[in-house]
């Protein structure tokens, strides 16, 4: 029987380019803990990788539960001409042509930005550069998402996105329409901001193609007592389950506005549930989640 809470998949990410890590083995190990899908991701350059083979590794593995690959996706600045810059690039381009082989539709990453100025700045090599990436994914059937990460940028200045804001969103799909263009949507990254993630996400659905599953703590005293800019952290990073959201209301707007697709846990970030803790948490995120999403699928009666 079709399980029609599993429209919106809670899957976890597989780091690619972690040196220390297997990614197959890795992915093989986490699966029996009950993720629906996992989110291969490289930072900055593909390393060397062989992407074939890699592929080929992972449908065996995941072929054993008939667990999905979400998106393919890669974290660099793609618009400035530096050797690394040039393997983000580069890198884009090779997931493109390949994300067929992992079963995917999707490859995500950072728009990328023009070093230290503001936004506006930005967009002509934005359009340069995803003008014909988005070409090249459009006559494979595959669409772009850009994750909302800051990356401690500003409107005024930063070093490797520009995808943070709705003021910037829409002038990013204003200079690029196509229609697979898209956001690597999480709430974190706005609340961070102190920006309130609902409203815009409301806005947002038709242009979110893919769901991070990471939270933040607020901490208002520490706003109302010293502001954002004082020496005590305001705010962190969190696994859900553990921060602030409510996903049991994320997940309900994110269906009444139709998303159908992956809500990715992003680990690796919670200052409490890391290094021996790390899974620990993000099975907490995933059993969250999965209560949010509506607990076990009950059929009607016939």
């Amino acid at each position: 029987m079709i399980d029609p809470l599993r429209d919106i998949r809670i899957g976890t990410m597989v780091e690619v380019s972690t040196p220390s890590q297997d990614p197959v083995s890795y992915t093989r190990q986490i699966l029996p803990h009950g993720f629906e899908s996992i989110q291969l991701t490289f930072w900055q350059s593909l390393g060397g990788r062989d992407l074939v083979r890699l592929a080929g590794e992972l449908r065996e593995v995941l072929a054993e539960r008939d667990i999905p690959i979400s998106a393919v996706g890669i974290y660099g600045n793609p618009l400035e001409g530096s050797a690394l810059n040039r393997e983000t690039l580069a890198g884009f381009e090779a997931l493109i042509d390949h994300a067929h082989l992992f079963g995917t539709n999707l490859v995500t990453g950072f728009t990328g930005r023009v070093l230290g100025q503001p936004i506006p700045a930005s967009l002509p090599r934005f359009k340069e550069v995803f003008g014909p990436l988005a070409k090249r994914a459009a006559d494979r059937g595959l669409r772009i998402a850009f994750e909302n990460c800051a990356m401690e940028g500003t409107w005024q200045s930063g070093d490797f996105n520009i995808a943070h804001t709705p003021d910037a969103w829409e002038m990013m799909f204003d200079a690029l329409p196509d229609e697979n263009l898209g956001l690597e949507w999480e709430p974190c990254h706005q609340m961070l901001m102190l920006i309130d993630p609902v409203p815009q996400l409301r806005r947002w659905i038709p242009k979110i193609f893919h769901v991070h599953g990471k939270d933040a703590t607020i901490r208002w005293d520490v706003v109302r007592r010293n502001g954002v800019f004082g020496k005590e952290p305001f705010a962190f990073h969190r696994t859900p389950g553990f921060g602030d959201s409510n996903w049991t209301g994320i997940i309900s707007d994110l269906r009444q506005g139709g998303y159908k697709g992956h809500l990715t846990i992003e680990g690796w970030h919670d200052p409490v549930y890391r290094g021996a803790l790390e899974m620990t948490g993000q099975v907490h995120a995933l059993n969250h989640l999965r209560a949010s999403r509506g607990g076990l699928h009950i059929p009607n009666p016939t």
